[in-house]
């Protein structure tokens, strides 16, 4: 016990040197006590700039009926369900969830709905940090999240999920850009004007058709980083070989722990990304880490629905979830957040430490998050996992923060060299 309690002490002291210092200081966090692991993790947790790629607050919001007149989900305070609130937000140490502007695929048969969804959800964000700005803060750069973390507050950076937005006007992704959108997910569930997406059966492209082309090199042009989760293997290779700068994949997971799973990124992706100096942000989704879970999943869900018609009841009713988290647990258990740390293993092994980062999908995935990480307040357990199986503190900051931090820099100095 002498020999673990010394060794955290030493932790402790690390955290509080210089650079320099703590180049001289070396722990070796593998062999402390799990105890004393998460402590020195929390701490780290909280010392470091944590960026999440991808937590799909604002569409919560919207579902939760979020008004630009009052606020019906207040996640100001410790919420019931979801992933993300404040409270919970601090005590994980996340500093910077992307705000998910989610525009579902089915808008795209409905001109102009796609683009007026995106700019509600925009507001909406806009207005959290205006109705709470002692915790909430707008952040349309490196620096702003910087600026906001030395003031406890956290930032409300903006990614829009799914292209469609920009309709068929080359002019909004400049019009976006100034809305404070800060990455674009070239495609979501479905083939759009923009390219072809993993989980469309119809491709339309086999890749990016000539206007995706136009909008990734625009993206460039006005500093939009190029988000590649989503998109089909072609459409990813089309925008690799078409953008200027580094590329982002925003929550994203490993195809090799999911065979077959397009949405995930395989051997040759990765290293593709890595190649173009860009990050694979890591999805926690169960179904995104889990082969064995996803294919569970599919029979516990068909489960489900026969037992409540059979049984009156609905999802939101106790005794209708009192039973599935029973059955869930015994038929289809979580996968565990050391999945989670496999996976970043595996991104390290294959192209280095400097393209791994988090991107959770918090409040975007449903029920199906792994044990340990649960929502925002758990990121501690998988740095205490990454600690484990020997990371340094320097890895750790890369993952948290640093490798996002140099693509989206690379995308803003490009955009200024532009004008």
């Amino acid at each position: 016990m002498r020999k673990y309690l010394s060794l955290a002490l030493l932790a402790s002291i690390a955290f509080a040197c210089s650079p320099k210092e703590k180049v001289e200081t070396e722990v070796d966090y593998t062999q402390m006590s799990d105890e004393e692991r998460l402590e020195v993790a929390k701490k780290m947790a909280h010392e470091t700039i944590m960026v999440d790629g991808h937590v799909d607050l604002p569409y919560r919001m919207k579902v939760g009926g979020f008004t630009l007149q009052r606020e019906i989900l207040d996640v100001s305070v410790r919420t019931p369900d979801g992933n993300f609130d404040f409270p919970r937000s601090k005590e994980g140490g996340l500093d910077a969830p992307f705000m998910s502007i989610y525009i579902p695929a089915g808008l795209q048969q409905t001109p102009g709905s796609s683009k007026a969804l995106a700019d509600s959800l925009i507001l909406m964000t806009e207005r959290l940090a205006e109705t709470f700005p002692e915790k909430f803060a707008m952040a349309y750069s490196p620096a702003d999240i910087e600026k906001n973390f030395a003031e406890g507050k956290v930032s409300l950076p903006m990614g829009m999920e799914n292209g469609s937005a920009l309709e068929d006007d080359i002019s909004n992704v400049e019009y976006f850009h100034g809305r404070g959108i800060r990455y674009i997910t070239l495609t979501h569930g479905k083939a759009n004007l923009i390219g072809d997406s993993s989980y469309d059966t119809v491709r339309l492209y086999n890749g990016l058709s000539e206007y995706g082309e136009q909008v990734v090199t625009e993206m460039n042009r006005v500093g939009i980083m190029v988000d590649v989760s989503h998109v089909s293997d072609e459409t990813f290779k089309d925008a690799l070989a078409i953008t200027k700068v580094p590329a982002i994949a925003s929550h994203s997971s490993v195809r090799a722990f999911t065979p077959g799973f397009e949405r995930n990124m395989n051997d040759e992706l990765i290293q593709a990304l890595a190649k173009n100096g860009g990050v694979m942000m890591i999805n926690f989704g169960g179904t995104f880490i889990d082969s064995a879970y996803a294919a569970g999943a599919d029979k516990v869900r068909e489960h489900f629905v026969n037992y409540l018609a059979e049984n009156n009841l609905s999802r939101r009713d106790s005794a209708a979830q009192a039973y599935i988290a029973e059955y869930t647990a015994a038929n289809n258990p979580f996968p565990t957040v050391q999945r989670v740390a496999d996976h970043i293993d595996y991104v390290k092994n294959l192209v280095g430490i400097d393209y791994v980062g988090l991107g959770s999908d918090f409040d975007g995935v449903g029920d199906s998050l792994p044990t340990g990480l649960k929502d925002v307040s758990m990121y501690p357990n998988l740095i205490a996992e990454l600690l484990k199986r020997g990371y340094s503190q320097e890895e750790i900051e890369k993952i948290c923060y640093k490798n996002v931090f140099r693509v989206w820099q690379a995308v803003e100095d490009y955009a200024a060299s532009q004008s």
